[in-house]
């Protein structure tokens, strides 16, 4: 019989408890992880569900009630509120407490939190590099981040056992844990994610402002490329146009390195040169093969099997 583990945390407070806020209550709970488990939002809606759906032991209208007391504090808004999110916890954190996030940026994440905790208030930034495009307390699942990467930057200067207890947090929850610096983060994510969904918004914009009948036949027989596409352009908009705002210079700098590539590939089709195209599609193949052979191809939800076939 296996030996029960003492939970990581006594108290872990979530700042937001929409999708990732939600998933990381279920999952915490289902790997006992922690021996009270509270949240805070300013909807009284939200606070409601929470508590309905048994998310939480409590849940609070601030973050200053909330993280009192709390071992870890995860903020898991948008990153354009962690400035002031901060600002009104710091007083309420206790000594040895552990601040992180679930931000898709990192260095303004370290800009925007870093300079409001106090001493004694270790801050680990991560970004588990799971999600589906819904959103809400009601969108959350436990297995979330199973089998799915939590990148971690710590800041310098943290502590290897704070870091060691947030990794082993992550691992926990199914994870596969990363440790790099934000700004190698940012640039990463600024083509595996941020690019991407830039483009998704806008093929799914142009297909908005096609004339009537043909938006009604885009609708009838989209096929595979653009389902895909309209489910990433369907994630959440506030949380994305925060992360363009914070990551601009990054997603700049993949977007001119794409509009380069896109011009080879308009030559390509404009004077008939299938060696480019072929030459192109083929190497783009074999990155889509190393993909599925990391396990990180398919959809979004864990939940589902990949139906891509290779």
């Amino acid at each position: 019989m296996t030996e029960k583990k003492d939970p990581l945390f006594n108290k872990i407070a979530l700042v937001g408890i929409g999708l990732i806020g939600s998933s990381l209550a279920l999952a915490t709970r289902k790997n006992g992880l922690a021996k009270e488990i509270v949240a805070c939002a300013r909807s009284q809606g939200t606070r409601d569900t929470a508590m309905r759906l048994g998310l939480v032991d409590a849940i609070y209208e601030t973050p200053a009630e909330a993280v009192v007391d709390a071992d870890l504090v995860i903020l898991c808004t948008p990153v354009s509120t962690y400035d002031d999110l901060a600002c009104a916890m710091a007083p309420s954190l206790k000594e040895g407490a552990i601040v992180t996030d679930v931000g898709s940026v990192k260095e303004s994440v370290i800009r925007d939190v870093g300079p409001h905790l106090p001493d004694g208030v270790h801050f680990v930034p991560g970004h588990p590099i799971a999600g589906t495009e819904h959103s809400g307390p009601e969108a959350g699942f436990a297995e979330l981040f199973e089998g799915r990467w939590c990148i971690l930057t710590p800041v310098p200067g943290t502590n290897s056992k704070t870091l060691d207890l947030i990794t082993d947090y992550w691992a926990s929850l199914g994870s596969m844990v990363e440790i790099m610096t934000a700004h190698h983060h940012d640039k990463v994510l600024a083509i595996t994610s941020h690019l991407p969904h830039l483009i998704a918004y806008t093929i799914v914009g142009t297909a908005t402002d096609l004339e009537e009948t043909q938006q009604a036949d885009v609708v009838k027989f989209s096929a595979g490329g653009f389902r895909d596409f309209t489910r990433i352009a369907a994630s959440d908009p506030i949380m994305w146009r925060d992360v363009f705002l914070n990551n601009r210079e990054a997603v700049l700098e993949m977007l001119q390195r794409f509009s380069e590539d896109l011009s080879v590939l308009q030559r390509a089709v404009r004077w008939g040169e299938g060696d480019v195209l072929e030459d192109r599609f083929r190497k783009t193949r074999d990155i889509r093969r190393g993909i599925v052979d990391a396990h990180q191809a398919g959809t979004f939800d864990a939940r589902e099997p990949d139906s891509t076939q290779d």
